[in-house]
């Protein structure tokens, strides 16, 4: 075995060379791709049992992954319309935490994976507005220098959610403020309305399909890609058949090349793992950026990665290993 250490991420890494990287455009295709859900909404509008039966029904009758923020919300209706899933119940809400707790999801061989809610991992105890401040500490306040700290860990753990191998569901909390609406009589009376995402400004962007929920439980899909749910508005949705079935038809169908077997990540980490040379990681990381994995979660060792950046750390070692040295794998 090489003697040279593990790997561990730095803050940057020597990116393959224009040459190096094989360009390929090949035909579009929705093959392999995975829902991406937010469902935000004030307290009480019913965003976790809507995000519930959305993963029950992506899931297919198979048992799904919770990590849970809301202390035990979403087990409380564990049973009712035979959803049935596992949780992992979080206490502290670093965004670094949550890719740890994705890579434990996707190793695991979790399909679906729900976040409720994502809005503790930006606001809650040592989220990302908490590790910002703290770094603000250690520059003088320097509002700068803590964003500096901060933005990677939030893009990480964006990078994270995407690059997980199932499907994906988050809820979202939203800031509460009170409107004055025309009621039925025709009078002014205060309503509780939703009109923000408590995350970072843009989050929604990230997602394949975003919906908000009101205190009435109505759903309203405000962005989308699947044409039957368009501008959809739904009085008290099941997620099941509302929002996974038109959503998991419209990704199954379309597909405009032969049916491929489904890639399964772990056969790239192993591979990352055993590298032998660096043309060896140059050709492995070509073709898991084709197969749009890079930012595939991973640990190495006790450090949250991604499967391209250690790729690029693994073939960083092995060029520089001396001539005498035996190149071989590393142990992740």
């Amino acid at each position: 075995m090489s003697n040279l250490p593990p790997p561990k991420r730095a803050a940057q890494q020597r990116q393959p060379a224009d040459d190096e990287i094989e360009f390929v455009f090949r035909p579009a295709t929705k093959e392999g791709s995975k829902a991406r859900v937010a469902v935000q909404g004030v307290s009480g509008s019913g965003k976790t049992w809507t995000g519930l039966s959305i993963a029950h029904g992506l899931a297919e009758g198979q048992r799904f992954a919770v990590i849970d923020t809301e202390r035990g919300a979403a087990s409380l209706y564990v049973g009712i319309n035979g959803i049935q899933f596992d949780v992992l119940q979080m206490h502290r809400y670093d965004p670094r935490d949550l890719g740890k707790a994705l890579t434990a999801a996707e190793q695991a061989g979790y399909g679906v994976v729900f976040v409720d809610s994502l809005s503790h991992f930006w606001k809650g105890t040592d989220g990302t507005l908490q590790q910002v401040d703290r770094a603000k500490g250690r520059f003088g306040g320097n509002s700068f220098a803590g964003w500096q700290e901060g933005t990677p860990m939030q893009n990480d753990m964006i990078d994270a959610l995407l690059a997980f191998p199932g499907h994906v569901v988050v809820t979202m909390r939203s800031t509460t403020e009170w409107v004055l609406q025309e009621n039925e009589r025709g009078k002014k009376e205060p309503k509780q309305m939703g009109m923000r995402a408590e995350q970072r400004k843009g989050v929604e962007y990230e997602f394949g399909l975003v919906c908000s929920m009101d205190i009435d439980n109505t759903l309203t899909v405000l962005k989308t890609r699947c044409p039957s749910l368009h501008r959809a508005v739904i009085k008290e949705p099941n997620g099941g058949a509302d929002i996974a079935k038109p959503l998991l038809e419209w990704l199954n169908d379309g597909s405009q090349a032969a049916p491929a077997a489904e890639v399964d990540p772990a056969e790239y980490i192993d591979r990352a793992v055993n590298l032998a040379s660096y043309d060896e990681a140059i050709a492995l990381y070509s073709e898991v950026d084709a197969r749009g994995l890079l930012a595939t979660p991973h640990l190495d060792g006790d450090t949250p990665t991604s499967l391209g950046d250690y790729i690029r750390a693994r073939g960083t070692a092995l060029k520089n290993a001396p001539a005498d040295e035996p190149e071989q794998g590393g142990t992740a």
